[in-house]
């Protein structure tokens, strides 16, 4: 098995070789995957936080060795907390703006290595915020299918990333979060940092949001909001309807 690293801010995973093909999710600087398959242009991977497969560029492939991939494996990196943290790449004199989530592998006080390259970390490093502060950091961030970051998300990338930056690992779609945890009864007995899925008319579940409490979810459709929920779903006062159906509540923490 051979294995990668993102030395680049984000790389776009798509759903089919090709670049007019969807974009199904990001990878973000510092995150690893496993490689399945080498293309003429592209490389099918798997990623490494939560088994996401796709195909990525040939350029944006960093190699990775095994005993490497094991270690980033077994002793997770810390993570950037702000929107915007700035990398300088040593080699270049040049600066990577990483966004929230992406991994200092290898750190060595302020230095993340990947390779023989070496990037100095200008800002915090291992500072984190309470659940419903990095909830809010996101506000206005519009919606972007398979995006990840502050300038683009989807709704289960949100609460995938809401969620990471508390240490909790979900997976990366919303159908496949709703296998996790443990469920709620009701929306009444709900609380704060619980996920709320909606289905379609076929009953398959497509959205998911964070209960704030109140009577009040916050979830990414149009762009990162605060919304009213109650047992029937969603309800937007821009629309003046309901938008979502309530299917079912999840528990995590």
């Amino acid at each position: 098995m051979e294995y990668g690293i993102c030395n680049l801010a984000v790389i776009p995973l798509r759903a089919e070789p090709s670049d007019r093909s969807e974009m199904v999710s990001q990878i973000l600087f510092g995150e690893a995957f496993e490689i399945v398959e080498w293309k003429e242009k592209w490389v099918q991977i798997t990623t490494a936080i939560d088994q996401y497969s796709g195909w990525i560029d040939r350029l944006h492939v960093t190699s990775l060795g095994h005993l490497a991939y094991k270690r980033l494996q077994q002793s997770p990196p810390p993570l950037t907390y702000r929107a915007v943290t700035q990398a300088w790449k040593i080699i270049d004199n040049t600066v990577i703006y990483l966004p929230a989530g992406s991994s200092l592998v290898f750190l060595e006080g302020t230095t993340s290595y990947i390779g023989n390259k070496r990037y100095e970390i200008i800002g915090e490093i291992g500072e984190t915020d309470n659940l419903r502060n990095i909830a809010m950091s996101f506000l206005n961030s519009p919606y972007l299918w398979g995006g990840r970051t502050h300038w683009g998300i989807d709704c289960s990338g949100f609460t995938q990333a809401v969620f990471r930056l508390k240490g909790l690992q979900l997976k990366r779609d919303a159908w496949q979060q709703a296998l996790e945890g443990r469920e709620v009864e009701s929306l009444l007995t709900s609380r704060f940092g619980d996920l709320t899925f909606f289905d379609n008319a076929e009953g398959r579940i497509t959205h998911v949001g964070i209960i704030l409490g109140g009577g009040e979810i916050i979830h990414a459709s149009g762009r990162v909001k605060i919304e009213k929920i109650d047992s029937q779903g969603i309800y937007s006062e821009e629309l003046k309807r309901y938008t979502h159906k309530l299917r079912t509540i999840r528990r995590y923490f």
